[in-house]
């Protein structure tokens, strides 16, 4: 029962990226979140993190990375980081949609790994428009360090952390680069129960980020952040605020 509209990009590499645009159900709209999915599946499968903020009043652009739902292509990590940024730029191509209001970054696992660089890049350089917030929700410290800690998860790959963790480039590890983001607000949701990726993953990105920065303790599954009321609450808070 949300209207949207299919949108179709094309990467630099003439990868064809299939994204979603949700409007929010007010006009003027409120603001516009950019939001990138977790691993495995599709963006028709993560879309609830997302699908109540139309009403809220905030427009909602959703894209699937290359190799993806019905994205082309094989994902590759500089491909989807490239992926990330094409969706980025194509909002900034279209100050129709997003009507002068704020604009956030908001990932998911995954999505927060690739938001962080392309966050951090687009503030260094001045980019525009602004972004007027990031949102890292059950995000991992970084690519290489979340390949090593799951390979010593299982006794059979343990000896292998360390020589397979260094196939994973180490040029984009969300600890690195999340200080680049500042000045622009930093909201970094984390439960304390997630079990996929543990909570000192968003402790040490916290902790990595320059201010304004906010940490949002929570206590749901991985992924389930915004089936609470108070956990939305927190992020219509956080985007809300005076910028």
């Amino acid at each position: 029962n949300l209207e949207y509209e299919d949108i179709t990009l094309e990467s630099p590499d003439g990868e064809a990226l299939h994204g979603w645009w949700l409007p929010a159900a007010q006009s003027p709209a409120r603001g516009t979140v950019y939001f990138l999915h977790g691993n495995a599946q599709n963006i028709s499968s993560h879309i609830l993190n997302v699908a109540w903020l139309p009403e809220k009043g905030y427009n909602v652009f959703t894209l699937d990375y290359r190799g993806y739902g019905h994205s082309t292509g094989v994902p590759t990590l500089e491909g989807t980081l490239s992926d990330t940024e094409t969706g980025l730029r194509w909002l900034a191509s279209q100050p129709e949609r997003l009507e002068g209001k704020p604009l956030f970054m908001m990932g998911q696992s995954l999505g927060g790994g690739l938001t962080i660089p392309v966050a951090a890049e687009w503030t260094q350089r001045n980019q525009q428009p602004p972004l007027d917030g990031v949102i890292l929700d059950a995000t991992f410290s970084g690519f290489r360090a979340i390949t090593r800690e799951k390979l010593a998860d299982f006794w059979l790959t343990w000896p292998l952390q360390i020589p397979l963790s260094w196939t994973i480039p180490d040029d984009y590890e969300g600890v690195d680069h999340i200080a680049r983001i500042s000045p622009v607000p930093v909201l970094v949701i984390h439960s304390v129960r997630d079990g996929l990726i543990p909570f000192h993953h968003g402790l040490k990105l916290y902790e990595a980020a320059e201010e304004p920065k906010t940490l949002m303790r929570t206590d749901t599954g991985h992924g389930g952040t915004f089936v609470l009321p108070e956990f939305k609450e927190g992020l219509l808070d956080f985007m809300g605020k005076e910028r």
